[in-house]
């Protein structure tokens, strides 16, 4: 356990954000067990979307938490470690991981702050990047000494070991490193992020070409991830093989990716599109369906859920020229559809 020797003065404030994502391709094979048993693989991308956190220290003797855009607060003594309840438990757990690691116990008196441009349930790794950001926030304000891969490891510890939620290990790593990434899982949680340089026309020619739609439902995924798990640990064949095809499309979008492909990668998007079907009957369903036939029907070549599926939000990819018959197309079924721009920065924190 490591304790840090630099305690913020009162009235210190520091603020942090970090980037949502989009799930490109390999979405599921970073969850357990198949990731410990074939390796998983994914492609992702941080979009201009937010998660953001203010930290303040105020001695006051309480810890207060405030979810913004949820317009909820909780108030608690100023405790060494407080308990789940149900009300802003990312939050708790995020505090208490950090006091027991690395204040040495002791208690903190402070305000956090939160707010996300989604919704939970978005798809767009929202939660999680929730988590990376207040734990950057508190990098940031106790001086940790936490490197990119440190900082995601502990948001996915937090998450997914310190409440039980479930889910893979992709939001959290792209929320830190932001930009393009593939990335790789291995058992014992091991991951490699490997950062892709795309070629700045490349870049833009995928922004001209992307349709961002939220379907307006946000849906819990735990429910479908415990599907795919309980597929892949009862060794159901055609899940496994959706799975390994979900994988091999995330190394041939790579490809495409840095070749500037664009056809090509909306095929590759296409087919793992129709892999993350296969693995559980939860990841689709009619509305989502009619959704997708329409954007195709008004010129888009290509499309996919981001995250686990059964909802939240959608993207295509459609020629440039086609992108606002797309967009009508799509908020005829009562949901917003709107450009996607990508960003190059992950998670950081500054003082105010």
């Amino acid at each position: 356990m490591f304790t840090t020797r630099h305690q913020p003065r009162i009235g210190t404030l520091v603020r942090a954000r970090a980037p949502l994502r989009l799930g490109l391709a390999g979405g599921g094979t970073d969850v357990s067990p198949y990731c410990d048993l074939h390796t998983g693989a994914i492609l992702n991308v941080t979009i201009s979307k937010f998660s953001y956190a203010t930290l303040e220290m105020t001695g006051d003797g309480k810890i207060v938490f405030e979810a913004l855009d949820r317009d909820e607060t909780t108030t608690y003594d100023a405790l060494p470690y407080l308990a789940p309840d149900g009300k802003l438990d990312l939050h708790k757990a995020v505090y208490n991981r950090i006091v027991a690691d690395y204040l040495g116990g002791a208690p903190v008196a402070l305000r956090l702050r939160t707010s996300s441009d989604a919704v939970a349930g978005s798809g767009l790794g929202s939660s999680s990047t929730l988590v990376v950001t207040m734990v950057q926030a508190f990098v940031e304000a106790f001086a940790l000494p936490l490197g990119e891969y440190d900082v995601a490891h502990l948001a996915y510890i937090i998450e997914r070991k310190d409440l039980g939620l479930k889910g893979g290990k992709q939001d959290q790593y792209a929320a830190t490193f932001g930009g393009f990434n593939f990335m790789e899982f291995y058992a014992e949680d091991r991951v490699i992020v490997n950062p892709l340089r795309i070629k700045d026309w490349i870049i833009s020619e995928l922004e001209s070409s992307l349709v961002l739609y939220f379907t307006g439902v946000s849906r819990e995924s735990a429910n479908i991830i415990a599907e795919q798990v309980s597929n892949v640990e009862s060794g159901k064949q055609s899940s496994i093989e959706a799975m390994h095809a979900l994988r091999r499309e995330a190394v041939a979008m790579k490809e495409h990716l840095l070749r500037g492909d664009i056809p090509a990668l909306g095929r590759a998007l296409q087919a793992g599109w129709e892999a993350k079907k296969r693995s559980a009957k939860s990841i689709s369903n009619s509305n989502i369906d009619a959704v997708d036939q329409a954007a195709r029907e008004a010129g888009a070549f290509a499309g996919k859920m981001s995250g686990a599926g059964g909802g939240g939000f959608m993207f295509f990819l459609a020629p440039p020229e086609c992108r606002q018959k797309v967009i009508r197309a799509l908020e005829s079924f009562g949901g917003t559809a709107a450009a996607c721009y990508f960003t190059s920065e992950g998670a950081k924190a500054w003082r105010v």
